[in-house]
């Protein structure tokens, strides 16, 4: 793939990395691709991050047509790793068969990313708990209305330096479990890593969050009964010595972290289910004190430990709010791996030197 390259004639004045906070500062440069029916992708370019300019009439904007993905970069003494891009790649391409929109190439996809990052690579933070959040994202630009599968589309990659995605950092957070607002069905786009799935959880959110709540906890969208996600997040239990997570049953997102952690578990020996979790089951083991930890899962906190559940006007506390052993212990190998300083024994890290 030829990658034509506008440099920025003036760069930005990098943040105060020790303040990043999440998802508020840009680099200087942008990935940008197009697609067409007819030429299939084409005319890939590097160019100064900026605006988009998007016709009034384009599919993304009536009809929602877009995905995305999430991955993060690591500095490293002698250039930076990626964690399991093919990873999102596979999901993104899911997500993409999911709405019609085109599926892209693999290697294309590595070179795209190694390409812009390492233009930007001093945007790359070296700081503890810091790192460079990457956004593939892909949007339909068909430019007339009419609901159809999309003939033209458009493919971005934007970078990011990042500290903490929650204030709380590794902090236990509080959960509420969400009964009225569904957030995906079965049979309907909860799989695909697209915008919709996030529309429809911002009420809830906001309800949560003026209670005095991080995040909810969704239930399935048909029998209200069944424990599906945190958020943004993908979530488990330790039960009684055992490891519990939601079944992949269509409605739920298949992270990569969740898989990671899935992986690690059974390594060091654990048994781990993925079943559909009653929200009845869950709330029995809080009160007879089986449920030992929960946390979340996700690239953005990696490992988010959960202290509080709040259902139907009640709040169960987990591990006395505190940070659970195991969930530290599966944060430490995770970021270790990402970070470098733990053996990457499965390979599943992208080293690039620059």
């Amino acid at each position: 793939m030829e990658i034509k390259i506008e440099k920025a004639k003036v760069l930005k004045q990098k943040p105060d990395f020790t303040k990043l906070g999440f998802g508020k500062y840009f680099t200087d440069h942008m990935f940008v691709m197009d697609y067409s029916s007819k030429e299939g992708w084409h005319d890939a370019k590097i160019v100064p991050f900026d605006y988009i300019p998007v016709h009034p009439a384009s599919t993304v904007l009536h009809y929602g047509v877009e995905i995305f993905e999430g991955m993060k970069a690591y500095k490293t003494a002698d250039g930076y790793q990626m964690f399991r891009p093919l990873e999102n790649l596979k999901r993104m391409n899911d997500s993409a068969e999911r709405l019609c929109l085109p599926e892209f190439d693999g290697d294309d996809f590595i070179e795209a990313l190694t390409t812009l990052i390492t233009l930007d690579y001093d945007w790359i933070p070296d700081q503890p708990g810091t790192s460079l959040y990457i956004r593939p994202f892909m949007i339909g630009n068909d430019e007339a209305l009419g609901v159809h599968p999309v003939h033209n589309a458009k493919f971005f990659i934007i970078l990011s330096p990042v500290g903490n995605y929650y204030a709380e950092g590794l902090n236990p957070v509080k959960i509420s479990i969400e009964n009225q607002d569904v957030r995906a069905v079965r049979g309907g786009t909860g799989y695909a890593k697209c915008g919709g799935n996030y529309a429809a959880s911002l009420r809830a959110g906001k309800r949560a969050e003026e209670m005095g709540f991080t995040q909810v906890l969704w239930l399935d969208g048909v029998e209200r009964k069944y424990i599906e996600e945190v958020g943004a997040m993908n979530v488990m239990f330790k039960i009684d010595g055992e490891i519990y997570t939601p079944e992949l049953t269509g409605s739920v997102l298949p992270g990569i972290t969740r898989k990671s952690c899935i992986e690690i578990l059974r390594s060091w020996g654990y048994k781990v289910s993925e079943t559909l979790i009653s929200v009845d089951d869950l709330l029995e083991a809080t009160e007879n004190g089986k449920l030992e930890e929960a946390w979340g899962t996700g690239t953005a906190a990696v490992v988010s430990p959960i202290g509080h559940l709040f259902y139907d006007g009640k709040d169960h506390v987990i591990s006395n709010n505190q940070i659970g052993e195991l969930t530290q212990k599966l944060y430490d190998e995770l970021t270790g791996i990402q970070w470098g300083k733990v053996e990457d024994k499965r390979n599943w890290c992208l080293k690039v030197k620059v």
